[in-house]
């Protein structure tokens, strides 16, 4: 079994799909398994000659690959639940199917969880069109400096205004300014990390995965969001500097945000049970 199951849910991206895929064959991490579930009404990704090459390197490289057509399309999060009713690994990597990443990233993903035995650790994804867009006064960053723990971060909250830091290019400067590189990581408090997160898998199920998305209309966002508050109120959760991952810059496939998930579902559960939607 894989130590590492790297989870992409995608639609209608397969030249994306196809370089997230190359950076993916030049990891560093061993034994990685990628599952992907492909929503495309048209043009699977799995008959597209780009994605079938880069899964011959995959394969090459020892990394096994799998395409699933889930039709029709009911949201992202319940792609995400398929996805993870799919995994086998003690750890998940959920990643966007428009990312570049270094090659050592995954690895030091997974020596971050080792080190801190928490929910999930995150690589903020960096928008290179910004990188010389210098936003200083969304810049704060919060760093552990004990072990990484459990803490509640809710919509409209102080600790919610984490989430500025990764906007644009901002986690890249504030590495550069601190002289803060890859073989001197450092974990930091986030509100939620968007594209490149690794889970501990027990403790996402723990949280029930996304196993709300029935209470979600078809159109919708932030699970991802809610489900990182749910993992960090009860296992702590961190973003790791520098990130190592890049936006593509392709235009969104969530183009409908009315229904915000963790604005309108419970973070945290109740004496009641499981936490549910609040209208």
């Amino acid at each position: 079994m894989a130590a590492l199951d790297v989870l992409i849910p995608t639609f209608g991206r397969p030249a994306a799909l196809a370089v997230t895929l190359t950076c993916l064959a030049g990891q560093s991490h061993p034994g990685m398994r990628v599952v992907i579930s492909d929503q495309s009404e048209q043009a699977q990704v799995e008959t597209r000659r780009e994605v079938t090459a880069v899964r011959r390197l995959l394969a090459l490289r020892g990394h096994e690959t799998e395409v699933h057509q889930h039709v029709p399309r009911r949201g992202v999060a319940e792609n995400r639940s398929f996805l993870l009713s799919l995994a086998r690994a003690p750890r998940v990597l959920f990643l966007d199917d428009d990312l570049m990443l270094d090659s050592d990233l995954a690895a030091r993903l997974s020596t971050a969880l080792d080190e801190e035995r928490c929910g999930f650790v995150g690589s903020a994804v960096i928008g290179l069109s910004y990188v010389n867009d210098i936003r200083p006064h969304e810049q704060a960053i919060e760093f552990w400096e004990g072990p990484v723990r459990p803490e509640t971060v809710l919509p409209g909250s102080p600790t919610w205004e984490r989430h500025r830091l990764h906007n644009a290019a901002n986690i890249h400067h504030v590495a550069r300014r601190l002289g803060i590189d890859r073989a001197r990581g450092r974990k930091y408090k986030v509100a939620w990390v968007g594209g490149c997160v690794m889970y501990d898998r027990p403790a996402l199920l723990d949280v029930g995965g996304f196993d709300f998305w029935p209470q979600l209309p078809p159109e919708h966002a932030g699970e991802d969001v809610l489900v990182q508050l749910r993992v960090m109120a009860r296992y702590g959760g961190c973003g790791l500097i520098p990130s190592g991952a890049y936006h593509q810059e392709l235009p969104t496939t969530v183009t409908d945000r009315r229904f915000d998930a963790p604005r309108r579902l419970t973070i945290v559960e109740g004496p009641g049970g499981r936490p549910g939607i609040l209208d």
